[in-house]
């Protein structure tokens, strides 16, 4: 078989699967052209339900683009400071990093003064400079988050309540900031703060939205834009969304309760070589002093931290089921 026979034979190969991919498929303009025809007779049809279908359509297409932008995604800054406003202290982020060095420097001199080894103290101060405050301000947004998730079912049953009392949707707002302790009650009076102001309701509750990143308020938030954009029982929709919530607090408690072990064993894990290491620190100091004072096995110490590192990090994430 010559070149040209070989040439023939892969274009038709080529041929019959470009053939036989359109078959199946159907070509773009086809799509075009269905999805066009399937929109005209939503527009015209007489059946109530096609035009509430097509009216959610347009009220999820006219969303604001802010609805899908990632809070702190722009910069580094902007996503320290936007962790440092979701737990609820105030914190700048001056504030942060100058804690931060201070820690480090205080770290690396108290170790500089038991060791007198530079390299050493440092990478230390570093590791325990950039890593508590980090883990310190993550436990707090875990503890905000937490309390808001557990009170925010209550907060949306007091907003069905004003509503079916006749109430308007900015006064219950109201009701539930003053009668709902806790982050809930804070959020939802910022959100009137904004609405007094001259902003949107929904412009505010996304804000809040984009501050908390809580899928559940997330949740009540679409919830509300869309109400308001294709009409409905909104009370009705509310009680069903705070049922939802709930079960979903229920079942995060059974998988927290089913997978209970999980936790246990990865902190035994991660804690073994520490407690091995402290263990023939002293059955035998001489021995392990030299971590300490020659450059090479405290540089072996510091990688075989940072590793140790990375693989809590991995069983902290292997141990977090999200609903």
């Amino acid at each position: 078989m010559d070149f040209f026979q070989s040439l023939i034979i892969t274009l038709v190969i080529f041929t019959v699967l470009v053939l036989g991919y359109t078959l199946v498929a159907g070509s773009g303009a086809s799509k075009s052209q269905k999805r066009r025809m399937q929109a005209v007779r939503y527009r015209h049809s007489e059946s109530l339900d096609a035009k509430v279908d097509a009216q959610f359509k347009r009220a999820v297409a006219a969303r604001k683009p802010k609805a899908y932008k990632i809070a702190g995604s722009g910069s580094r800054s902007e996503a320290l400071a936007v962790r440092l406003n979701r737990t609820g202290k105030g914190w700048s982020v001056k504030q942060y990093l100058y804690a931060s060095l201070a820690l480090v420097a205080g770290v690396s001199a108290v170790l500089f003064l038991f060791t007198r080894a530079p390299l050493l103290s440092l990478g230390v101060g570093l590791l325990v400079g950039a890593g508590i405050p980090h883990w310190w301000v993550g436990s707090l947004i875990n503890r905000r988050t937490n309390k808001f998730i557990s009170k925010f079912p209550d907060g949306i049953e007091l907003l069905v309540r004003g509503l079916r009392s006749g109430l308007p949707v900015t006064e219950t707002l109201g009701i539930v900031a003053t009668e709902v302790p806790g982050p809930v009650g804070y959020e939802f009076k910022t959100i009137i703060d904004r609405i007094k102001v001259g902003k949107t309701m929904e412009d505010s509750l996304q804000d809040t939205a984009d501050k908390l990143g809580i899928a559940e308020f997330n949740f009540f938030t679409i919830t509300l834009a869309i109400q308001r954009e294709t009409g409905g029982n909104l009370a009705e929709t509310l009680s069903n969304l705070a049922n939802v919530l709930r079960q979903r607090a229920q079942m995060k408690l059974k998988i927290k309760a089913m997978s209970s072990a999980s936790p246990a064993s990865a902190y035994i894990v991660g804690s073994l070589p520490f407690l091995v290491f402290g263990a023939i620190m002293f059955i035998n100091p001489d021995y392990m002093t030299k971590f300490f004072v020659d450059d090479r096995l405290i540089v072996a110490g510091l990688g075989a931290g940072v590793w140790m590192g990375i693989g809590v990090w991995m069983m902290s994430k292997m141990i977090n089921f999200e609903i």
